[in-house]
């Protein structure tokens, strides 16, 4: 589909890309020839992805352990890679999320959801744009967001508030740091199955026949999403700037995801709740 030097000489940041839609994107840029960095708590799981990666796809692949959540942890990761050569690309892809009726939320259940996803995206993006603005350096943020940020979503608040932010975030970088050499753009996923999300959004009992009643009538496959982040940082997108395109199959124009929810009892909710507990 791509020149098979669409990426190269480009060094990428991937957060949580050690699994998910976040290695299967990093898999995609290494194939188009740029250089990666996954970063995110296990550091055991980022250096087998890391190591199975180089065998697979090839080229240059880092692990590095951090903790998007603490603001520090994330300058002292940035001034590690820096120390090497500036990245080219911020992808933004660490979230946490589940289901949840929203009145049952303690403190630190939002907390554990809104830490990762807007604090720890916020703190990535805020070093990785002040350095390359101090050198004069271009760079992309790339950010995965979610179709509630139109719809809103019942049953993940947290999150929905969350990917909201940082689409607002987009929007307001792309117009101050635009002129600076940084673009920031946004992709709203749909339904792309992985194990970590599906455990944490889809338990049993939930509708299985969601797939099926998308127009398109499947789900995502991790390729595609891979191949829009890929020409969404390159080159080629160069005047693309603030905007968030979504990819769903048009999923959005006929339901926010969450209505089988509406229908659960309270003893689901009340499983749900303690299958949580026990995590």
């Amino acid at each position: 589909m791509f020149e098979k030097g669409l990426l190269k000489g480009k060094r990428i940041l991937v957060t949580g890309g050690g699994s998910g839609l976040g290695a299967a994107m990093g898999r995609r840029f290494l194939e188009l020839g740029a250089e990666l960095i996954i970063c995110g708590r296990r550091l055991e799981l980022l250096e087998v992805t890391a190591a199975d990666m180089r065998e697979k796809q090839g080229g240059k692949v880092t692990a590095a352990r951090c903790d998007i959540r603490d603001g520090a942890a994330v300058d002292a990761m940035m001034d590690a890679i820096w120390r090497e050569a500036p990245i080219d690309v911020l992808v933004n892809n660490a979230a946490a999320t589940f289901i949840a009726q929203t009145e049952h939320l303690s403190f630190r259940a939002a907390d554990a959801i809104l830490a990762p996803t807007l604090h720890g995206t916020m703190y990535c993006t805020l070093a990785a744009g002040k350095r390359w603005i101090e050198g004069r350096h271009k760079g992309v943020v790339l950010s995965i967001l979610s179709t509630s940020t139109i719809t809103g979503r019942a049953f993940t608040v947290p999150s929905a508030m969350a990917k909201s932010a940082v689409l607002a975030m987009t929007k307001s970088l792309a117009v101050e740091w635009g002129a600076k050499g940084v673009r920031t753009v946004a992709i709203a996923p749909g339904a792309f199955p992985t194990p970590g999300a599906t455990g944490q959004l889809r338990p049993e009992g939930r509708d299985q026949g969601w797939a099926s009643r998308n127009p398109l009538g499947r789900a995502g496959e991790h390729s595609e999403l891979a191949n829009l982040a890929s020409f969404l940082i390159s080159d080629a997108a160069g005047y693309i700037n603030g905007e968030m395109v979504i990819q769903d199959g048009g999923a959005h124009l006929r339901t926010s995801g969450a209505e089988d929810l509406l229908q659960w009892s309270e003893a689901q909710w009340e499983q749900q709740r303690a299958a949580r507990a026990k995590v």
